[in-house]
């Protein structure tokens, strides 16, 4: 149930885990999400393996499968948990074990995991009963790793992008983020919604948080095979999409054919430290 997070552009309200229609929209193609999405940097993961006390691994909100397969290359155990039941069809066959549930209703069974990892998902769950059902599936010792990896097209791309959305979307979600100039990281909410639900768990260690920051370049065509698939656009009438491509397409090619697009990839990860 993952999105890519862009600066500015704002969740549904104050607690977008409320918002299930929203967080279970990007299945309506899984293909195109798998195709398309970024994976994460291999620093990321490495960093994750080597702090976890063993392989087991539970992925939560696992979508199609992507990072799971990555922990799976690193030499993992992978088990998925995913409420669209489009995504964990597509996970599954892509090699990867997945169970249909939200998290917060997912039933152990009495099973522990050395890692407990989100990506691009830990917003669409509720924090503080995320946390707690998170400490219920570590082993003592076990690691939470929630990561983001956030998207921010190069300046000129960026003003060009925003103009055709204002014009296609006027009074978008997306087109009054193109408007904004925050004045503060976009994801800053993330990371306190995340640690604030760890410490009132009471089972973890304080949060720790890290960043890593690159660089990704796309053709025209790349980005609007990309651009079906992220948050609000996953709801657009068809016509309306359309618009916004073609719109998006036509800026690019002013731009030569292409773009950099700048991404940061966000970790906050705790230990589980006690046994309840």
């Amino acid at each position: 149930m993952p999105t890519l997070l862009q600066p500015g552009v704002p969740l549904p309200e104050q607690e977008p885990h409320r918002h299930r229609q929203l967080a279970e929209s990007f299945g309506v193609d899984a293909e195109r999400y798998d195709r398309t999405r970024p994976s994460y940097p291999d620093a990321m993961v490495d960093r994750i393996v080597a702090a976890a006390p063993g392989p087991g691994v539970l992925d939560v909100g696992c979508g199609t499968g992507i990072e799971a397969r990555q922990f799976q290359a690193a030499g993992c155990r992978v088990l998925g948990v995913e409420p669209d039941a489009r995504m964990a069809d597509f996970a599954r066959h892509s090699g990867v074990e997945t169970e249909v549930a939200t998290f917060e209703d997912w039933d152990p069974a009495g099973r522990v995991f050395d890692a407990v990892i989100a990506g691009q998902a830990w917003h669409w769950i509720d924090p503080v009963a995320g946390a707690a059902k998170a400490a219920q599936a570590l082993r003592p010792g076990g690691l939470l790793a929630l990561f983001w990896n956030i998207g921010r097209p190069a300046p000129e791309a960026e003003e060009a992008f925003a103009a055709v959305t204002q014009r296609v979307l006027p009074g978008s979600p997306a087109a009054l983020a193109a408007q904004a100039k925050p004045t503060q990281d976009g994801y800053s909410p993330l990371l306190t919604k995340a640690t604030d639900g760890l410490q009132q768990a009471k089972a973890f260690s304080a949060p720790e948080q890290w960043r890593l920051d690159w660089k990704r370049p796309y053709t025209r065509d790349e980005w609007l095979d990309l651009l079906p698939t992220q948050g609000f656009h996953t709801r657009l009438p068809p016509d309306e999409l359309q618009k916004l491509l073609t719109g998006i397409g036509a800026a690019i090619d002013e731009l030569g054919g292409g773009f950099t697009m700048r991404y940061t990839t966000l970790l906050v990860s705790a230990v589980r430290t006690t046994d309840e």
